[in-house]
């Protein structure tokens, strides 16, 4: 937010000639070009691999990185773009516990070890008070975020993927590059 702000000012104060457009990613999915872990990719392992052995109510806006790429590409070329902010979200929000359900439902043995038990929200809240990990997901219970990639389908012809596909390629990505050491129970 801070970044998106001061490159607005430098375009109203500095920028000349220059063209601006934002693309705000939410939870970044999809395939991965190697092994390191982003954020999302970390908290999909631990719904894979079992670690998370209960899946806290929180929602997810959702893009696949190709997506994503292709949504740039589109705000740089395209002369609509300029001055304009878009979501970059494929299929709307999605839940993380709805993602535990098509993790469990799609990949077979792969999804052996998903948990679709809930967490409470309480049960989180009382976490909080001694993890900075819980500590980090309690603004986010049960919060649902009314996001639209609309703007981006309208004004630059975007046509994104479906959360299934990109929540499934993280998986595949995950076993490919061999993250999904099985949590001990």
């Amino acid at each position: 937010m801070l970044a998106e702000r001061a490159a607005w000012k430098f375009i109203q104060t500095e920028g000349g000639n220059l063209e601006f457009a934002a693309i705000n990613p939410i939870a970044i999915f999809g395939p991965s070009l190697g092994p390191d872990l982003s954020s999302g990719f970390a908290l999909l392992k631990r719904v894979l691999d079992g670690s998370l052995r209960a899946i806290p109510n929180m929602t997810l806006g959702i893009v696949d990185v190709r997506d994503l790429a292709d949504l740039h590409i589109r705000a740089m070329t395209n002369p609509s773009a300029k001055g304009q902010r878009f979501l970059a979200l494929s299929g709307g929000i999605m839940s993380l516990p709805q993602i535990a359900v098509l993790l469990k439902e799609k990949l077979g043995t792969k999804g052996k070890k998903v948990s679709t038990r809930r967490l409470p929200d309480w049960v989180v809240r009382v976490a909080a008070l001694f993890s900075p990990t819980a500590r980090n997901l309690v603004p986010q219970l049960g919060r649902y975020r009314n996001a639209s990639n609309e703007k981006a389908k309208t004004l630059l012809g975007w046509h994104p993927g479906t959360n299934e596909e990109a929540i499934l390629a993280t998986a595949e990505s995950l076993v490919r590059f061999g993250r999904l050491e099985q949590a001990e129970r």
